[in-house]
C-alpha cells in the first residue's frame, strides 16, 4: 500500500503476476556472476529509493545511460539511439503516462518493443531490483531519473528475466526499439581498404569519415571483442557509444579525425594518446584542445582514427527513422518510403533446402519482388530465435567474459539471393542455376541478414536459405524501397484436376464442414505468437465413444485463388476440452497447450493434419500468423467410422453398407 501526501487516500499499487518481484524475474539459469548477489537483491518502487523520481530530466545528460551490474552494455548503447530522436523515444514510451505525484499513478507503466514485425505492449510495474537501497541494475546519470531502469525492466519481461539480457549485439537491441535496421561493419576491413583509391566513388564504401555525416541522424556504437594490449582497460566483449566524431587539422596542417567514446559503466578507461594530458594533444592549437576536453562528460574519452580502427572491432549503426516512421538509406540519404513484409519458415522435407550448394535449393522459400520504377532497396531476413545449446556461442558483447553460450539464442547461418525474372511463370531449374542479381556475400550467424542493391523496374524471385539443409526455422522478409514495390509469396501451382487434401484413406468418414472469417481488430488475432491470439474462432468440434481413439483429418482452407498474392501463412492449433469443463471460458483453455498443431503456419491453400483423437469434445483455433489479416476459411473435420461388416441373413451376406453425412455449420 501506498498513500500520497497530505489527505491523499491510500491505493493499491499494480503487482505485475506475469513478471513478479521474485527470482524467476533476475535469474534464468543462474550461470553469471548475478547468481553471488541473489540473497541481497531487494525490489523496491522509485519513490522508495529516492524522494523525487522524474520518468525523463529537464537536462538531457541527467538522462543518459549508465550500466549497473548486468552485463547488459548492448541494450544500453542501443537505448542511446532513443534520446537523439524524441519522436523514437515516444514510440517506445508512450507519453502520457502518470509520474509518481499525480493522482492517477498506480505503479503502472508501459512500453512498446518490436517483435518480430509488430509493436508489442509491454506493461510492467515499477518495482526495481536493488542492491542496499540503490539500483543495481541500469540506471541514468542521475539516479532520481527511472525511464531507462523501466524499459530495462519491459525487454528484460520480453526475454523473460533480467539474466538473459547478459550479453547480445546492439544491432538486434536497435531493431527491438526502433522497428528499423541496423548495420554492423567489421572494423579491420576499414582498415584494410583505408586508401584505395580504387573504391573512392563506390557509394557503399564505408569509412570512419563517413559516419561524420550520420552521427546527428543515428546511433552509432563501437564493440571491444578481443583487447589488445594497448586497450586492457576497455574490457572484452563490451560495447560503447561514439557520442561524437570531430575533424580538425593539426598544427602541421594534416587532418585529425577524432571520436568520443562514452562507456556505459560511467566511467573513463582510455589511456591512449588522445587521453587528457596525453601526447596527441600537443599536435592541436590549445584552444582546440580545450574545447574539445571541455565536452567530456563522465565516462567520455577521445580516440583518434588510427588507434580506433587498431583498438576497436566492430562498428554498429542504426539507420536514421523519420518522424514520419520511414528509414532514410545509410548511404544516399534517400527516404525507404516503401516498406513490405512477410513471414516464412523452413519446414524440414519441405522447404528447408539449404544453400546453393544444395540440389535441393530450389525447395527453399520464394518470394515475387515486384518494383514499378529505378530503386534503391533494402531486403532483410529475421530469424525467429531458439535456445542455444552449449558451445554454440557467437561474439556478443556484455559485461565481462560470462558463459554467454547458455544466454544467447541460436541463430542459424542465413543469406540472401534474388533473381530477375521475365515473368513470374518460369522455369525454376533454369532461374536458379543462373547467378544471382545479387546476394549476401556469405551466410552469417546473425538475427537478421541484409541485402543492399539498386534494382531496375521489374519482377524479381527472392530466395532465403540457412547454410545447411534441413534446418528448421522461421523467418520474416522485410523489404524497404525508395520505389513503389509489392510483395508476395511464391506458391507453386496444384497439379490440374487436383484439389489440395481433399482424398481421404479408404474406408467410410463422417465429415464435418466449419464456416468462419478472420477479421482485423475482431478475430483476426494471429499466431501463438502474440497477445492477440486468444481473439481467432474458437470452433467446437466432438469425438463420439468407441472402443479405440479415431482416426481423424483435420483441414483448414482459405477462400482465395492459389495465384492470387493474398494467399496468407495459415495453421491450426487443437485444444481438448477437460471432462466437465465444457462451460469454462474460451480463454483459459487457449492459454494452455494445444493437444496437436498444424504448424508452422505455411503459405498454402489448404494445410492439413490427420491424427488420432480420443472420445471427448474439442476445439480448434485457425489463425493466420500474423494478426489483422482478414480472409475467409473452412475447416474439415473427417472422423473415421470404424464398425464391424453386418451381414444380413434375408441378403444371403451381403454386407449392409451405411452412407456417412457431411453436416455444415455457418460460424
Amino acid at each position: 500500500m501506498w498513500a500520497g501526501l497530505g489527505e491523499t487516500p491510500a491505493r493499491e499499487l499494480f503487482r505485475d503476476a506475469a513478471f513478479p518481484a521474485s527470482d524467476s524475474s533476475l535469474f534464468f539459469n543462474l550461470s553469471t556472476p548475478l547468481a553471488r548477489f541473489r540473497e541481497d537483491i531487494t525490489w523496491r518502487r522509485p519513490q522508495e529509493i529516492c524522494t523525487t523520481p522524474q520518468l525523463f530530466p529537464d537536462n538531457p545528460w541527467e538522462g543518459q545511460v549508465k550500466q549497473g551490474l548486468l552485463g547488459d552494455c548492448w541494450f544500453l548503447c542501443a537505448c542511446a539511439a532513443l534520446q537523439k530522436c524524441r519522436h523514437l523515444l515516444d514510440q517506445v514510451f508512450p507519453p502520457g503516462q502518470p509520474s509518481w505525484s499525480d493522482q492517477a499513478y498506480h505503479g503502472l507503466f508501459t512500453c512498446r518493443i518490436w517483435q518480430f514485425g509488430r509493436w508489442e505492449e509491454v506493461t510492467i510495474d515499477d518495482r526495481l531490483p536493488c542492491l542496499a537501497g540503490r539500483l543495481c541494475f541500469s540506471r541514468c546519470q542521475r539516479e532520481n531519473v527511472f525511464w531507462l531502469p523501466l524499459l530495462e525492466k519491459a525487454y528484460a519481461k520480453v526475454h523473460g528475466s533480467y539474466e538473459h539480457l547478459w550479453a547480445g549485439q546492439v544491432a538486434d537491441a536497435l531493431v527491438d526499439l526502433t522497428g528499423g535496421l541496423a548495420e554492423r561493419w567489421n572494423l579491420k576491413d576499414l582498415a584494410e581498404t583505408r586508401g584505395q583509391q580504387d573504391k573512392a566513388h563506390s557509394w557503399e564504401h564505408r569509412t570512419c569519415r563517413q559516419l561524420l555525416r550520420l552521427k546527428d541522424r543515428c546511433l552509432i556504437s563501437c564493440s571491444v571483442l578481443n583487447p589488445r594490449a594497448g586497450a586492457r582497460l576497455l574490457g572484452e566483449f563490451h560495447a560503447f557509444i561514439i557520442s561524437d566524431l570531430w575533424e580538425l587539422q593539426s598544427q602541421a596542417g594534416q587532418g585529425i579525425l577524432l571520436l568520443r567514446i562514452q562507456n556505459p559503466w560511467g566511467r573513463c578507461c582510455w589511456q591512449g594518446l588522445w587521453r587528457e594530458g596525453g601526447e596527441g594533444w600537443k599536435q592541436v592549437e590549445p584552444a582546440e584542445q580545450s574545447e574539445l576536453l571541455s565536452q567530456l562528460q563522465e565516462g567520455e574519452f577521445w580516440v583518434e582514427e588510427e588507434e580506433f580502427l587498431r583498438e576497436f572491432d566492430e562498428v554498429t549503426i542504426g539507420y536514421p527513422v523519420t518522424q514520419a516512421g520511414h528509414l532514410q538509406s545509410l548511404y544516399t540519404e534517400k527516404v525507404l518510403c516503401h516498406e513490405r513484409a512477410l513471414p516464412g519458415a523452413w519446414v524440414v522435407g519441405q522447404s528447408a533446402g539449404g544453400c546453393r550448394n544444395n540440389s535441393c535449393f530450389p525447395c527453399n522459400p520464394k518470394f515475387w519482388l515486384r518494383l514499378s520504377e529505378p530503386s534503391e532497396v533494402y531486403m532483410a531476413v529475421l530469424q525467429r530465435p531458439r535456445r542455444r545449446a552449449v558451445g554454440q556461442a557467437r561474439a556478443l558483447v556484455g559485461h565481462s567474459p560470462a558463459p554467454v553460450n547458455l544466454l544467447g539464442k541460436d541463430y542459424q547461418a542465413v543469406g540472401l539471393h534474388i533473381w530477375k525474372v521475365e515473368k513470374r511463370r518460369v522455369s525454376l531449374p533454369r532461374v536458379l542455376s543462373a547467378p544471382p542479381v545479387a546476394g549476401t556475400t556469405c551466410h552469417a550467424y546473425d538475427r537478421e541478414v541484409h541485402l543492399h542493391c539498386e534494382l531496375s523496374p521489374g519482377y524479381y524471385l527472392a530466395v532465403p536459405s540457412t547454410f545447411l539443409k534441413d534446418v528448421p526455422g522461421q523467418f520474416l522478409l522485410r523489404v524497404f524501397s525508395t520505389g513503389k514495390v509489392s510483395l508476395s509469396s511464391a506458391v507453386r501451382p496444384a497439379a490440374k484436376g487436383a484439389s489440395p487434401g481433399t482424398a481421404l484413406p479408404a474406408g467410410e468418414w463422417e465429415t464435418v464442414q466449419l464456416q468462419g472469417r478472420w477479421r482485423a481488430g475482431q478475430t483476426a488475432g494471429g499466431s501463438r505468437n502474440f497477445t492477440s491470439y486468444p481473439c481467432n474462432p474458437c470452433l467446437p468440434f466432438s469425438v463420439p465413444e468407441g472402443a479405440s481413439p479415431r482416426c481423424v483429418r483435420i483441414s483448414l482452407r482459405q477462400h482465395c485463388r492459389l495465384s492470387d498474392s493474398q494467399l496468407y501463412p495459415i495453421g491450426f492449433h487443437v485444444f481438448q476440452v477437460p471432462a466437465g469443463d465444457e462451460s469454462q471460458g474460451t480463454r483459459p483453455l487457449l492459454l494452455q497447450e494445444p493437444l496437436l498443431s498444424c504448424v508452422p503456419h505455411r503459405h498454402a491453400q489448404e494445410v492439413s493434419r490427420l491424427c488420432f483423437l480420443s472420445a471427448g469434445t474439442y476445439k480448434i483455433v485457425p489463425s493466420t500468423y500474423l494478426p489483422d489479416t482478414e480472409g475467409a476459411f473452412t475447416v474439415t473435420i473427417a472422423t473415421r467410422i470404424d464398425r464391424r461388416s453386418i451381414h444380413s441373413q434375408e441378403m444371403l451376406g451381403q454386407v449392409l453398407q451405411e452412407v456417412s453425412f457431411v453436416a455444415v455449420m455457418k460460424t
